[in-house]
């Protein structure tokens, strides 16, 4: 068990410096937890809001690719992409981070219901991993405009371009994230 919420010492602990994923999740989180903490900062100014949880839990949110089969992001593990979350999560509460596992299991898009899950035929467990809280929504909406392909890792999706990918899976998730940008872009 960690004996701090220090998230990089975190991902030290897990994740080779050297690697290829290293390096895509370390781009990709910090991009993640500095628009986070932007909007965290900009929240907090009417409710409130713990901006350092937000930042530690948005640099661990995507901790699980460790156990998935992603080679393109140099992830050689044994799970579906899709189970990153939930990895993640038992890999936080292993640590002793329970308040910081529901980002990981929660986070993936605007999150996933048990209808989305059985619709879609998704190895997870049959149950609501839904943003219940508002950190938790904060990360997730901040991951929707980051990529984790080496090729856009620094490049911010538009608003535009984060709803027309949403839209795929349905409207109402679109809906979501209309709900979320009206009130988390200030």
């Amino acid at each position: 068990m960690l004996s701090s919420n220090d998230p990089v010492e975190i991902l030290h602990k897990f994740y080779p410096l050297h690697t290829f994923a290293y390096s895509i999740l370390w781009r990709h989180s910090t991009a993640v937890a500095q628009k986070a903490c932007n909007v965290a900062r900009t929240v907090s100014e009417t409710e409130a809001i713990d901006v350092d949880f937000v930042y530690q839990a948005a640099m661990l949110h995507d901790i699980g690719i460790l156990f998935v089969h992603a080679p393109d992001l140099g992830c050689y593990g044994e799970h579906p992409y899709i189970m990153h979350g939930i990895c993640g999560a038992e890999l936080l509460r292993s640590e002793g981070l329970e308040r910081h596992a529901p980002v990981c299991e929660n986070h993936i898009g605007v999150g996933l219901s048990v209808e989305d899950i059985e619709k879609q035929h998704l190895p997870l467990p049959r149950r609501d991993m839904l943003p219940r809280d508002t950190e938790t929504r904060i990360v997730a909406y901040a991951d929707l405009f980051f990529s984790k392909h080496p090729d856009r890792l620094a490049q911010e999706k538009t608003p535009a371009q984060v709803r027309k990918s949403l839209e795929k899976f349905s409207s109402s998730k679109a809906e979501i994230f209309d709900t979320w940008h009206r009130r988390f872009a200030g």
